[in-house]
């Protein structure tokens, strides 16, 4: 009962303080929502919406569980997890957060992973995509096109190797909830399942499309809900000072680790929202490159609160916990860092030493004509016009229910 009351009590302080600091900073929080709502309607709702709407549809044709079939041997002995948990994380890799947990629970709600299993699997399945690793962050922020390479490396390993280690959670409750039955994986019994899922699904093609529509929007509704919140967040605690003396527990930690506690103001800015702590980390010119990819590295891995919230909301849609996502998290960006300071020792100081550096951009990846800049262009054309079908559907659905 008294940890109940504690926790109403530091809960409405943070509000209240919140609502203190808007009054106070109207402008700074202003231009925070502003630098969020452009971040989600040029680059995140664009990038995301193909993804997720295409999986909702593979998972209703059953192509998810036809894969899940021919991938069983590989992704049950590594990850312990379903064959499914192949095509999440691929997935996961090309879109970007949240992607692996918004995939992770949809197969969770089709009753195609334990809640065991769904918990393992979204712990390494949540990633960063490419285009913002190697576009915004390597490229946009560092200005330098190789240091991708290290952090791509970093990231990615970092994820499987957490899923390696994340195969020994929830041994214990495993054997009380087992629902994918093991199948030979040969492309007769994929292709049964195949058939099997496509017989099961009694939604029209119409139908199935809407939803998949609606599901997808109505989610990139709330993840930009998120981004725009945590990066007013990150801003007015800035303001505030919180930052500051928040920061102070960092250096102890970067020191343990031998890093400059210069950085441990960007890497608290990372705790809340990824892309503005990889943008301060690489604005600190009195430390090395080296410790400033090694701190962006961590950041990419822990992902922020930002995203971590926008997991925790779609998670709840569920049964599956979010503190084995937090845990993994936290896993990952030491081992991440890890990894960044072995690549860094191993391929870039060896293959770019005798190197001059250079400050040319890659046109492929952030020039006019790249993805990223066809994003920026476009994307908000492509996020207004997704969400005036979703009124569309939205208004057809509520005033004519069986479609009349």
């Amino acid at each position: 009962m008294l940890r109940s009351k504690i926790k109403t009590i530091i809960l409405a302080l943070s509000v209240s303080l919140v609502a203190l600091s808007l009054i106070s900073f109207p402008q700074e929080s202003i231009d925070a929502s502003t630098r969020g709502l452009n971040m989600w309607w040029e680059i995140v709702f664009p990038s995301l919406l193909p993804f997720f709407i295409v999986s909702e549809i593979l998972i209703g044709f059953g192509v998810v569980r036809f894969i899940g079939v021919l991938l069983e041997p590989l992704m049950r002995p590594l990850f312990k997890v379903p064959g499914v948990g192949g095509f999440v994380l691929a997935m996961g890799m090309a879109s970007g957060y949240p992607a692996g947990a918004k995939f992770t629970a949809r197969l969770r709600q089709e009753k195609q992973i334990s809640r065991i299993e769904a918990e393992r699997l979204v712990s390494f399945s949540n990633c960063s995509n490419p285009l913002f690793i190697f576009g915004a962050v390597s490229v946009g922020f560092f200005n330098n096109a190789k240091i991708g390479i290290i952090l791509a490396l970093a990231h990615y390993l970092g994820n499987i190797t957490v899923g390696l280690l994340m195969r020994f959670y929830g041994k214990n409750q495993e054997k009380e909830e087992i629902v994918t039955k093991k199948r030979k994986a040969t492309l007769r019994s994929a292709f049964s399942v195949l058939h099997q899922t496509r017989m099961s699904e009694q939604r029209p093609l119409g139908k199935l499309l809407g939803d998949a529509v609606m599901s997808s929007i109505q989610t990139l509704l709330m993840i930009g809900g998120f981004i725009i919140l945590f990066s007013v967040i990150n801003k007015l605690l800035f303001h505030v000072g919180i930052t500051v003396v928040l920061a102070k527990f960092l250096e102890v930690l970067l020191s343990i680790f031998q890093l400059s506690p210069e950085l441990s103001i960007a890497l608290f800015s990372g705790i809340f929202e990824l892309t503005l702590g990889n943008q301060m980390a690489s604005q600190v010119d009195t430390v090395t490159l080296m410790e400033k990819v090694i701190v962006a590295s961590a950041i990419l891995a822990f992902c922020g609160f930002s995203v971590q919230a926008q997991v925790a909301s779609i998670l709840a849609q569920t049964d599956i916990r979010f503190k084995p996502f937090f845990f993994a998290r936290i896993i990952h960006a030491f081992i991440a860092a890890l990894y960044a300071f072995i690549f860094w020792k191993v391929l870039y100081e060896r293959l770019y030493q005798f190197e001059q550096p250079s400050n040319a951009i890659p046109v492929f990846l952030f020039g006019e004509g790249s993805l990223y800049y066809q994003l920026v262009e476009y994307g908000p054309i492509i996020t207004i016009a997704s969400l005036m079908i979703y009124i569309f559907i939205l208004a057809k659905r509520i005033y004519l229910p069986n479609g009349h």
